[in-house]
């Protein structure tokens, strides 16, 4: 169960992943070595996943993203793990998720122009296996991006 001090560590990690624990437990209002072991102890019980950095893929080259909806041939007894497996091999999708519903699979994937976007959607997407139907759907703005939440 998580108290106040856990919530402040957690509300001040999620502004700015960067601060160092001593700099948490003083803006949380404990000591560093009550803040790290409050998050050791978060990051054990899962609570705290990791840290990542973000990337700003157009910065690195790669402006075009992507939206992949799938629906795969339920027919296949192992077409989800299949599918899955041969995704996870494209370089260029960020992320990987799965559904309840008439859409299966989203892969999110970058590019570095249309150009390359259709190579890889002629070479590697549409070679993915038990691929029934396909929706691209091109990112236009991101109008919110944010994994916090008030704590």
């Amino acid at each position: 169960m998580l108290d106040d001090k856990d919530r402040a560590l957690l509300r001040r990690l999620q502004a700015d992943p960067s601060l160092t624990v001593p700099e948490l437990a003083a803006l949380a209002g404990v000591t560093a070595g009550q803040a790290a072991r409050r998050l050791d102890r978060m990051t054990d019980q899962g609570l705290i996943r990791g840290q990542t950095a973000v990337i700003d893929w157009a910065k690195l080259g790669y402006p075009l993203q992507v939206s992949l909806r799938v629906t795969l041939d339920k027919t296949v007894p192992s077409a989800f793990d299949a599918f899955l497996a041969a995704a996870r091999e494209v370089a260029e999708v960020l992320e990987i998720q799965t559904f309840l519903g008439r859409v299966d699979v989203r892969l999110v994937l970058v590019a570095r122009d249309l150009k390359h976007y259709q190579t890889l959607y002629r070479d590697r997407i549409l070679a993915l296996p038990h691929i029934a139907d396909i929706e691209a759907l091109m990112d236009v703005a991101a109008v919110k991006s944010d994994e916090r939440l008030p704590l």
